[in-house]
């Protein structure tokens, strides 16, 4: 970054321009110490800058100030064109003014962070414009790497024999901490890209240094096409913006590099440590929330489904719907809405736990709260009750065909509540609220929908009973499965709660 200043005083000319040491060392003059001192500065963790100027003569300046006006003027290639006059006219032979060394500060908790992040099954990228002096110290006081770490640098490659030597290096270092340069990176994604990313999605931690934005977002696209893994990104600049976007999900960091990174991100927060409750907490809850509601709505169209198929082939396969009107809408709002929905406030563990214990979000990557085997649960379960529902009060079939529906709906609703009340962990005031406001409603319902049921046998102990006897059959197994898998086979969350 460079600018043109002029003196009011003495109405000298002079081009300033900052940047990093290895751009900057081929703009400058010949020296013999610029490379040692950013190499000190580096290796005590500092952030390194390099400053030059050159002195403009006023002709020097204005052919300079034409050759750009007529690049701005450029219809194809105006950026490239804009580059090129200020490298020919100002970007050379520069006087080296020093060197700075800024000391970038860790935030509070970000070692205990990135400790549960790394306990919880996360591996962790770190993706920086820094030197490898740099990056190394930030990372081993960062606790990326752990003391007993071995951490392997790779840098300086220039052929690709030096990259595929490296990488068969690399492979019996399986517990290592990959350190790698931004040319290094470039050389060994050109020729070896396959075999690179299988070697370092292996390892514990892997520290990419002098990687333009460009190369940061190439990295987060190439590691979700090797991988098939969920890429979160976390930045806190302008130069993280490009890499933000390109992960699955992004996270920005409100620091004071500006707002840039969050306002791209799909969530920002203000301290990394934030990170750790947001994925072990927030993330955890929403994954077994989202996986439980999409297969309970599954569960409750297709019970009602299972009993219009059992009805109909029961009688003849005759097209008379079983539930009709108001019955069919009330059932899938006003009946059943609350307490379903009332499951996304539902918890295994408390907040402490999760953060206590980060191996509750290992398991997720498992896939046990949503997978085929959960799918086909729900389905056997549906399967079972609708049928259960359905036979029974056919059984008990009595001289009006409204007697029947009123058993049968009656029964499914009570069972659809019953099973919302069997798969929460943790009761919250909505959740009993939500199921006995939807069971007053039903109540209040029959005396009000009188074409669908029969207030005379609705008070009659005949009713009472074989909705009685339905609803058991089709909900008491479960909460028997229940009860005996909580003690021989009981969940992971359950051992800690």
């Amino acid at each position: 970054m460079g600018i043109v200043v002029r003196g009011r005083a003495t109405g000298d000319i002079y081009f300033i321009e900052k940047g990093a040491d290895v751009v900057m060392a081929q703009i400058v003059q010949y020296n013999d110490w610029l490379d040692e001192e950013c190499g000190n500065m580096a290796r005590d963790g500092l952030r390194t800058l390099v400053v030059g100027r050159k002195r403009l003569t006023r002709d020097a300046y204005d052919r300079f100030d034409a050759a750009y006006q007529r690049a701005k003027l450029s219809v194809v290639g105006r950026a490239s064109a804009m580059r090129d006059v200020v490298a020919d006219y100002l970007e050379n032979d520069l006087e080296l003014l020093g060197v700075t060394g800024v000391e970038d500060r860790l935030q509070d908790h970000v070692r205990t962070t990135l400790e549960l992040l790394g306990n919880a099954g996360v591996k962790v990228w770190m993706l920086t414009g820094d030197k490898v002096e740099t990056a190394t110290c930030v990372a081993v006081s960062a606790r990326l790497v752990r003391r007993d770490q071995l951490i392997h640098v790779i840098a300086n490659l220039r052929a690709p024999h030096e990259a595929s030597d490296a990488l068969e290096t690399l492979r019996t270092l399986p517990d290592c901490c990959l350190v790698i340069d931004g040319d290094s990176l470039q050389v060994t994604l050109d020729f070896y890209m396959d075999e690179f990313v299988q070697i370092a999605a292996q390892l514990p931690a892997v520290v990419c240094c002098r990687c333009s934005p460009t190369q940061k977002a190439d990295i987060v696209r190439l590691i979700q096409r090797a991988t098939r893994k969920r890429v979160l990104a976390v930045g806190d600049g302008g130069n993280d913006v490009s890499m933000i976007q390109a992960a699955d999900v992004g996270v920005g960091l409100v620091g004071k590099e500006g707002k840039q990174a969050s306002l791209a991100a799909d969530f920002s927060i203000l301290q990394f440590s934030f990170l750790g409750r947001l994925l072990l907490w927030h993330g955890r809850n929403s994954y077994k929330r989202s996986a439980k509601l999409a297969q309970f709505v599954i569960h409750r169209g297709l019970i009602i489904s299972i009993m219009q198929v059992v009805f109909s082939a029961l009688f003849y396969f005759a097209p008379i719907a079983l539930f009709q009107g108001m019955l069919l809408v009330g059932y899938t709002t006003v009946y059943t809405m609350a307490p379903v929905f009332s499951l996304v406030l539902d918890r295994d563990v408390s907040e402490d736990i999760a953060l206590l214990y980060p191996e509750l979000y290992a398991e997720l990557t498992k896939g046990r709260s949503l997978s085929y085997k959960t799918f086909f649960t729900w389905l056997l379960i549906s399967i079972y009750q609708g049928g259960a529902l359905m036979l029974i009060a056919a059984w008990l079939f009595d001289t009006e065909f409204i007697h029947v529906v009123s058993i049968a709906f009656t029964g499914l609703v009570l069972n659809e509540l019953l099973m919302v009340a069997l798969e929460i962990r943790t009761w919250h005031r909505w959740m009993a609220w939500s199921i006995l406001g939807s069971l007053a409603v039903y109540v209040a319902s029959i005396w009000v929908l009188p074409a669908y049921f029969d207030p005379a046998f609705i008070l009659s102990t005949a009713f009472v009973w074989k909705t009685v006897v339905i609803t058991a059959v089709s909900s008491v197994p479960l909460y028997i499965i229940k009860f005996l898998r909580r003690i021989y086979a009981p969940p992971a969350y359950a051992k800690l709660a």
